[in-house]
């Protein structure tokens, strides 16, 4: 018979194999377009560069509402209930059925926001390529393997296809004009990977679809609402600000050092982010308060440690990494650099932490404050002509410094929620 203390290491175990492959997958979905990052800044121009910093700024709004909150909701689900392989499966349909309705839409408005901006209209070929591999990366069911806790084989899967057409962008991204090969071979990518996984979850794990009802559907849509408005609120100081340099600067270089700034801050957050993913099942099962204390105590020194080196060497960093056209990076990469020693504590003292706490609601709830700030300060930077490329990395850091305010005022008010059981507040 085994002990209680056998059971722990063994959930421990599995904690960290999980936070392992989360890594590897965000390896395969953000280090590794980071790898092919040199080598497109200098073929690209600034200008063609920014153009794909704007599509991608476009599309994280697209596959926000697409991915509707259920990575967080679905996974929740998918946790409590993995033991019914039936109940599990009826979840993959419902999910997959509110992103295919979801995607049909976004394909409709951005199709008349491709005629209504004239500017966008131009590339709007260019844009529904892009548009075409964020469907094929939303309808990926990483939800499931996460509520499931087996991570392996979707990260293998997705590594290795995306790392081979990756290595493609070097062969066919020969001169300026060839900006649009980038969505073209992620389409085919996310597109192999997608069917890979699919697989996988159909003969080895006896997943698959199965019969549900509109009732089951939009329950299922309605339970991820609070998370998509909280995510979707995000992107009110990170997508949103590209979009907004590019339609005051008119596509200028600007844009692009700001887009590459952002490529290295977004990759830092996304390095992160695997603790907090695999932390969320594991603390809504365990409720396992002492180890985020000491996942913060380890890592963050190591973290304020690299940020402060970055901060010094910007300049020269910027410029090696992305080429010398690209100096002026590093101004905007200071102005950001907060943002990556506030990321860790943030992701983990949001959804794993609050939800553990019942307090699931506080973490929608801040990222809604903090986006309500970050508006209010950009309105007041523009009216005040202050408004660029660096004062916008400010902003940045500013609002994700209210997220995490928030969420460490809330933990320490209800701080006896964490020694009683959870009242979940749905």
């Amino acid at each position: 018979m085994k002990s209680p203390f056998s059971r722990l290491s063994s959930k421990k175990g599995v904690l960290l194999k999980n936070t392992l492959m989360l890594y590897i997958l965000q390896f395969s979905n953000f280090f590794l377009a980071l790898v092919a990052v040199p080598y497109e800044t200098r073929v690209l121009s600034p200008v063609n560069y920014g153009k794909l910093g704007v599509a991608t700024a476009i599309m994280v709004y697209f596959q926000l509402v697409i991915d509707f909150g259920f990575l967080l909701s679905a996974t929740e689900e998918v946790s409590r209930k993995r033991d019914d392989k039936q109940a599990v499966s009826r979840i993959l349909t419902a999910v997959t059925i509110n992103k295919l309705i979801l995607a049909a839409g976004s394909a409709v408005v951005l199709f008349v926001l491709c005629h209504l901006i004239p500017k966008w209209g131009e590339d709007m070929g260019f844009y529904f390529l892009f548009f075409g591999a964020t469907v094929l990366t939303s309808m990926m069911p990483d939800y499931l393997y996460r509520g499931l806790e087996q991570m392996t084989a979707i990260t293998v899967r997705s590594v290795l296809i995306k790392a081979f057409f990756t290595l493609m962008i070097f062969i066919f991204l020969r001169k300026p004009t060839d900006y649009y090969i980038v969505p073209i071979l992620n389409m085919i990518g996310n597109g192999l990977a997608l069917l890979g996984v699919f697989w996988h979850l159909n003969k080895k794990l006896g997943i698959r679809f199965a019969p549900v009802g509109a009732k089951e559907v939009w329950g299922n849509f309605r339970r991820s609402v609070t998370f998509f408005y909280s995510r979707i609120a995000g992107t009110a100081y990170t997508a949103a600000n590209t979009i907004i340099l590019d339609l005051m600067t008119a596509g200028g270089a600007s844009v692009g050092f700001y887009t590459s700034a952002d490529k290295l801050v977004q990759t830092g957050r996304n390095c992160l982010s695997p603790i907090s993913d695999s932390l969320y099942p594991y603390m809504v099962a365990n409720r396992d308060f002492k180890l985020v204390k000491k996942v913060l105590c380890v890592l963050m020194p190591i973290i304020i440690a690299g940020c402060t080196v970055i901060f010094v060497f910007a300049e020269p960093l910027c410029t090696m990494f992305f080429g010398a056209e690209y100096a002026q990076t590093g101004q905007v990469l200071r102005a950001m650099l907060p943002v990556c020693v506030f990321t860790l504590p943030t992701y983990i003292l949001g959804f794993p932490t609050l939800t553990a706490m019942g307090l699931s609601k506080h973490a929608n709830y801040s990222v809604v404050v903090s986006a309500v700030v970050h508006i209010v300060n950009l309105i007041v930077v523009y009216c005040t002509g202050h408004l660029n490329m660096v004062t916008m990395g400010l902003l940045v850091s500013v609002a994700e410094g209210v997220t995490l305010l928030y969420r460490v005022v809330v933990i320490v008010t209800h701080r006896h929620l964490l020694k009683e059981p959870p009242k979940h507040d749905g």
